[in-house]
């Protein structure tokens, strides 16, 4: 194995096996209420997190025993047989008289060795920082990686197993595994330095944490470096002491400064860096970085400040001399992928939207274009894998349109496209490394996740999870799915969207109508795929009567670049002119009580509710604005200036976009949410908004979570959170 076990939710958008077969066992079902859907796991999944061994015959997944400890076992994919590998009860450090617990695990290379992750702690969204330990299977011995204190993180094996990388307190170090022996490849993290780990701003808008490679052969280590310094700290308070304290966070705000990036190549043996030459531009972002292959080259993404140009570079891994290989531009934006590499390095394929849509393009290593891979006319998804020895691609795409998910197959040539996955609906892919056996993870609307096994046709070998718990008390609730329809706009435009209507719903009665938006930029709300517990307090509103309605507006995603990309340097414009639109032609229908609308969302969506209520001169009766950007002055650099460029470039679109600007229409009901510890979207948003409001003399409800993040969660928060929802909107709506 290559990579860390997939530990997360998989399954929130995929399609069911034939319904007798899941509800073939009498379920009574739980109330539908706040607390079994937010404070319980009654309506949780129940899917298999695994991982596929070298072989492509079987697979690996951690399960508890009944003394809460971690078993790690190996599954034949086909029969199902299992063997226990690791016993979580022998898993106890030296010293220590309690087992550790496997949260993510990696195999080195020959097998024989297992490195835990465990003891783990937030950094920002995800659990980064914890202790890493090394299992020898043969010798069923548990040793850390470091004996020093502090926290560890990304520890990755060398390709030969003898030695074990990772990142502590901002600076790399190798562990030589025989002797126990540590070194520090990089001496000057700290604060302001970052070495082999990301900042603020890299990881939440480029999901980029795990910061350095191994070269194939393990005699170098290439790593970003970056040096936040430039970056003013915003600081977030803490309630929780006697004085409040101040926690600094390097956030670059739009129109500021960024870290400074470098790339280097350390070499282990001499511990001397060589760093790549990444041009005269500094103000630049490094997207993706690896080894190209050997340990002499590397490759890297390079992107502009504005995103519309991205640069693939390969670089010389003794002298950092690099060169550009291949480059993907925009009038507007580029978005930040990577190559994948094939034919041992001699060619790569590469997403882009060249032609209008999201496609798959074949490249020579020297960045001549062989060809367009997929026929175009409708967004790639995803590009899953590519199975050299066969010559073809496998990858989701909208070719039924943006609200489903199936799994295609092409060739290499570009000829030979066929449809895999033949049910409706959404499905998440993970191939065996031989590519004959693969799980797909799918659902529909309405309907939870199911896992099966398939061969590369498509035929069914067995089901993985059925969920079948779930989905049994799913149906016993007797709801009505969502339906899917369009909606017009102003100008012609049809926009996608699903409503949800009650039981016994009556067309000839008038109805409340709440809508939830998010409209980012790319996003969908609206796809034919489970949408876990929203999905179910939606229809928990629609129990007590109201109508759930969510549209797609312009510039959200699976509809190609025009689609998406009009509302560059004008974010808001269009997307709330939409939901306005949308909420004025459910105002048409006989079904809707046209003085009942009300509009919900959070974070982009939570900017969307305000800026629409704002906008629609009253046409909402209420709006729910969660954790929203108010102005987009105040958010970070990547993700707005991508959509926005600078203020200073744009003044006059981050005046319009502003939410703020138009607080002083406020015509109705409106309820502000915030989590004081956000990170994200600061509660400096909600502050500011505020006081425009306040201002204007505008009447409004305020909710502070004091120190939550942007995902307002933890303990019995989100139980609190959605009992406030329902309650607000029963008085209000």
């Amino acid at each position: 194995m290559t990579g860390f076990s997939v530990r997360r939710l998989v399954g929130l958008c995929l399609l069911v096996l034939p319904a007798p077969r899941l509800v073939a066992q009498s379920v009574e079902a739980p109330a539908l209420a706040v607390h079994t859907i937010w404070g319980s796991r009654e309506f949780a999944s129940d899917l298999v997190e695994l991982s596929w061994m070298k072989d492509g015959k079987t697979y690996t997944n951690v399960e508890q025993d009944a003394s809460g400890n971690t078993d790690l076992y190996r599954v034949d994919a086909v029969t199902g047989a299992r063997q226990l590998l690791v016993h979580g009860a022998d898993l106890v450090p030296p010293g220590s008289r309690r087992p550790v617990a496997i949260e993510e695990y990696r195999f080195s290379d020959d097998g024989a060795k297992l490195l835990v992750f465990t003891n783990s702690v937030r950094v920002w969204r995800q659990n980064t920082k914890g202790t890493f330990f090394v299992w020898d299977l043969t010798a069923r011995r548990l040793l850390p990686v470091s004996a020093k204190p502090g926290y560890q993180q990304f520890a990755k094996f060398s390709p030969d197993g003898r030695r074990v990388a990772f990142v502590r307190d901002n600076n790399i170090y190798v562990t030589d595994l025989a002797n126990g022996a540590e070194t520090a490849l990089t001496t000057d993290g700290g604060e302001n330095v970052i070495n082999g780990t990301s900042d603020w701003v890299y990881e939440e808008e480029l999901d980029l944490r795990d910061a350095f490679r191994w070269s194939p052969d393990g005699s170098r280590i290439a790593f970003w470096r970056l040096d936040q310094s430039p970056i003013q700290p915003f600081y977030l308070e803490d309630f929780d002491s006697l004085y409040a304290q101040l926690e600094p966070v390097h956030y670059p705000k739009t129109g500021t400064a960024n870290s400074e990036v470098k790339i280097g190549v350390v070499e282990l043996g001499t511990r001397r860096t060589s760093w790549i030459d990444l041009g005269p531009d500094k103000d630049i972002y490094v997207a993706a970085m690896d080894f190209a292959g050997s340990p002499d080259e590397v490759w890297l993404t390079r992107l502009n400040r504005h995103q519309n140009r991205l640069d693939l570079l390969l670089a010389d891994a003794k002298s950092g001399a690099a060169r550009v290989i291949m480059t993907d531009s925009d009038s507007a934006w580029v978005d930040a992928n990577q190559p994948h590499w094939i034919a041992g390095g001699k060619q790569f394929l590469f997403v882009s939207e060249r032609d209008g849509y999201d496609q798959v393009y074949l490249f020579n290593r020297n960045g001549s274009l062989v060809r367009r891979v997929t026929p175009g006319g409708w967004d790639v998804f995803q590009l899953v894998g590519v199975d050299e020895q066969a010559k073809v691609l496998y990858c989701t795409g909208a070719i039924d349109g943006p609200l489903t998910r199936p799994l295609l197959r092409v060739g290499l040539d570009g000829k030979g496209l066929a449809r895999i996955s033949t049910e409706p609906g959404t499905h998440a892919v993970e191939f065996a490394p031989t590519f004959a056996l693969y799980v797909d993870t799918y659902s529909r609307a309405g309907v939870p996740p199911v896992q099966t096994l398939r061969r590369a046709n498509g035929t069914l070998v067995r089901t993985v999870a059925d969920n079948a718990k779930l989905a049994a008390k799913v149906t016993a609730l007797g709801l009505h799915r969502p339906e899917f329809l369009t909606v017009p706009t102003a100008d012609g435009v049809q926009l996608n969207a699903w409503i949800i209507k009650p039981n016994g719903f009556d067309a000839s009665r008038r109805y409340p109508l709440l809508m939830n938006v998010y409209g980012g930029p790319g996003s969908q709300t609206v796809t034919d795929s489970w949408g876990g517990a929203n999905y179910l307090w939606h229809q928990l509103l629609a129990r007590d009567g109201y109508l759930v309605a969510s549209v797609d507006n312009r510039g959200t995603g699976g509809r190609g670049a025009r689609f998406m990309k009009m509302t560059y340097l004008h974010l808001g414009r269009y997307e709330s002119a939409d939901q306005i639109a949308a909420a004025r032609w459910f105002a048409t229908q006989g079904y809707v009580d046209p003085d009942r609308i009300g509009i919900w969302g959070w974070s982009y969506g939570g900017y969307m509710a305000s800026r629409s209520m704002f906008l629609g001169a009253g046409v909402f009766k209420a709006a729910l604005v969660v954790a929203p950007v108010t102005d987009w002055r105040l958010y970070d650099t990547i993700y707005t200036e991508r959509y926005m460029r600078t203020p200073a470039e744009n003044a006059s679109g981050y005046d319009e976009s502003s939410s703020l600007a138009y607080a002083d229409s406020l015509k109705g009901s409106l309820l502000l949410v915030h989590g004081t510890g956000d990170d994200n979207v600061h509660f400096q948003n909600s502050v500011r908004l505020v006081e425009r409001l306040e201002g204007a003399n505008k009447q409004f409800d305020m909710r502070i979570y004091p120190n939550k993040t942007h995902a307002i969660a933890g303990g019995n928060t989100r139980e609190n959170l959605y009992g406030l929802f329902t309650a607000w909107l029963k008085s209000h709506l």
